[in-house]
């Protein structure tokens, strides 16, 4: 038997589109002589739903599209997900779906058994799980349905559950596993899905067939990564990263271990760069905007959006806007300048220092008797949140937030200034990431201008200002919120690591006063097991370690 596995980019709610790009994929598995082929979970409707899921009228305008890809299951099986309404009263209203479709209908509907409910995964607030498991037969072969965290019960030291659906489905005896899912990306996610798979096929002594998701939805990315295990737990192929595939698979050949090409190579910055150029892509392609808009200051973190977003849109579709002030070196004007001219970008100069005047000219009597402070900082910031939102209104871009994860994790960043944005770029890369993702960037040649990359970070809001008057140095609060946002770790378990007391104690304090600031912020593109936003849900209003 031949199976096609059809790694898609589909979007949410857009049910022409996904239709049709369905349609399209298997009139070529059809003529690349496939017997089955298959597309990832819930890609009738795209992943995440989330609430969508409780309108009628969606989920009957996702049963057209499976009604439409039964009918073109001529010649061809279609294996898709997508959700089901549940015919009882009592439980949750649909299920989250396997169908196979064959000879023009649909033959078999295999629900989802285990239902993440746990960082960037919610779906017990829409499914119920499955009370039946029964096997599809097809041809000669007898196949196992299953559907993305079904699989994610075996070789795991702490599971969720207390069931694995295929212990259910090996008393029909199948011949081989599809895996349908939509498995988010993090740059050190693949090693683990790869682990987890093969203990299945370990387990049950089956060959599996796993499609996945690619593209992004909002703030979560999918690397598509879908790959083939045979039944001695080997990689026989693993399919490309952030592009859409589609590969035809010989159950024999895959059997007898054919031209293997194994597990791809992942190197973290090329991960982080290529997931990032996707999402900005995909945020900009999935809302119909084609232009963005950044403040470059001259600082490694918008530089790095910059160059993110001119390989992920064009250059002509990026512009940037420098805005200095008073307190703005010469060298962070003309290397923001300088990198412009590097990407071919547009660049507009908007001094601020008349504005800021005239904004202290106009508080002076309120404020008259406090010294300058704080908010005079912030006040710059708000000036530049106010120029590029007025750049974006009038020329219909989306501003870009350039915010790094260190800064918004401890609030090193002024609401309605520079944490304004559509979209926060690098919202989940530390500060010492962002120095290694700029190198990345500069391996073929300078990109970025090495004065970028080399000088000590400074918010340039005052007279000599560095980072490091108000933030330990990088490494080493970057090591500490590593330990604490990832791993959850106690401030005591830090502090034995090495961690001084102090830093510790100021850090974690700060992560968690500021929880009021990033439930404010964009979107985040996560790119980390633990990001900012709707996989990490903290009070705003709480005791603990403030």
């Amino acid at each position: 038997m031949n199976i096609a596995l059809a790694q898609i980019n589909v979007h949410v709610g857009n049910f022409d589109a996904n239709l049709k790009k369905m349609l399209d994929y298997t009139e070529r598995a059809k003529r690349q002589g496939a017997d089955i082929v298959v597309f990832p979970e819930l890609a009738t409707v795209g992943y995440p739903p989330r609430d969508f899921l409780e309108f009628d009228d969606f989920i009957d305008q996702a049963n057209l599209v499976v009604e439409q890809l039964a009918k073109a299951a001529d010649g061809i099986a279609i294996v898709v997900g997508s959700p089901t309404k549940n015919t009882v009263v009592e439980g949750k209203d649909l299920y989250n779906s396997a169908y196979f479709l064959a000879n023009g209908r649909i033959q078999q509907v295999q629900h989802k058994t285990l239902l993440p409910t746990y960082d960037v995964f919610d779906e017990y607030r829409y499914f119920e799980p499955a009370a039946e498991w029964n096997v599809v037969r097809y041809q000669d072969k007898t196949i196992a349905m299953i559907v993305c965290e079904d699989s994610w019960n075996v070789g795991n030291e702490n599971p969720l559950y207390k069931i694995n659906p295929m212990d259910l489905l090996m008393e029909h005896q199948p011949d081989f596993i599809l895996n349908i899912s939509a498995s988010p990306f993090s740059y050190d996610h693949a090693p683990e899905r790869v682990m987890v798979l093969q203990a299945n096929v370990e387990l049950y002594n089956l060959p599996m067939y796993y499609v996945n998701h690619v593209g992004a939805q909002t703030e979560l990315l999918f690397d598509g990564g879908s790959m083939v295990i045979n039944r001695q737990g080997e990689v026989v192929d693993e399919m490309p990263y952030f592009e859409e595939c589609l590969r035809v698979y010989n159950t024999d050949e895959v059997e007898d271990g054919a031209e293997m090409t194994g597990e791809r190579e992942r190197d973290k910055m090329t991960l982080i760069h290529d997931a990032l150029v996707m999402g900005i892509r995909q945020y900009f392609n999935k809302l119909g905007f084609k232009r963005a808009l950044l403040g470059l200051s001259g600082g490694i973190d918008s530089a790095l959006v910059a160059v993110l977003a001119a390989r992920a849109l064009g250059p002509d579709n990026v512009r940037c806007v420098l805005m200095p002030s008073q307190h703005s070196s010469d060298h962070s004007v003309n290397d923001a300048r300088q990198l412009a001219q590097n990407l071919g970008c547009q660049y507009d100069i908007v001094p601020i220092e008349s504005v800021y005047h005239s904004y202290m000219d106009l508080l002076k009597p309120h404020f008259f008797g406090y010294g300058e402070g704080l908010a005079e900082e912030n006040l710059q910031a708000r000036i530049r949140g106010m120029i590029l939102m007025a750049f974006s209104n009038k020329f219909g871009s989306i501003l870009l937030n350039t915010s790094n994860k260190s800064e918004m994790a401890v609030g090193y960043g002024t609401l309605y200034g520079d944490m304004c944005g559509g979209l926060s770029v690098i919202g989940d890369v530390y500060k010492t990431e962002c120095f290694e993702l700029a190198r990345f960037i500069n391996k073929d040649g300078e990109v970025i201008p090495e004065n970028i990359i080399t000088k000590p970070p400074s918010a340039e809001l005052r007279p000599d200002q560095l980072d490091s008057d108000s933030l330990p140095p990088y490494p080493e609060l970057d090591a500490v919120l590593y330990q604490y946002i990832e791993l959850h770790k106690s401030p005591q378990d830090i502090i034995e690591q090495g961690a001084d007391p102090l830093l510790v104690q100021k850090a974690l304090r700060l992560v968690n006063i500021n929880e009021f600031k990033r439930h404010q912020t964009a979107p985040v593109l996560r790119v980390s097991k633990k990001a900012f936003g709707m996989g990490r849900r903290f009070p705003i209003v709480a005791k603990y370690l403030s």
